[in-house]
């Protein structure tokens, strides 16, 4: 009965999140040791960072700082980010003060 159960609750999770997007590991790792999501997630779809600052109207140099930590975005700037990402809004959360592996 007991394994019935679990098989029951692991195809209900399937069906829930089949049409999620999968990370791949190396990308997981990054953002779990404490990487900037909005590099990572930049670095996964592509977008080089001077192609990424013009689809958002984001400057270059400010993007950069937001890259490195330098500086923290504007919640307006997050959502231009996360519109040409493709992701959530908070795919993008992050602070500088957090320590790595303690996002989640």
């Amino acid at each position: 009965m007991t394994e019935h159960l679990e098989n029951l609750e692991a195809l209900i999770a399937y069906r829930q999140t089949r049409d999620e997007e999968s990370l791949p590991l190396e990308m997981v790792k990054r953002l779990t040791a404490g990487e900037n999501p909005v590099r990572v997630w930049r670095e996964h779809r592509g977008p080089s960072l001077r192609a990424l600052a013009g689809e958002t109207g984001v400057s270059y140099s400010y993007l950069s700082e937001i890259e490195t930590g330098k500086k923290e975005p504007a919640l307006k700037t997050l959502k231009r980010l996360a519109a040409a990402l493709d992701v959530n809004l908070d795919d993008l959360a992050w602070k500088r003060h957090e320590k790595p592996g303690n996002r989640l």
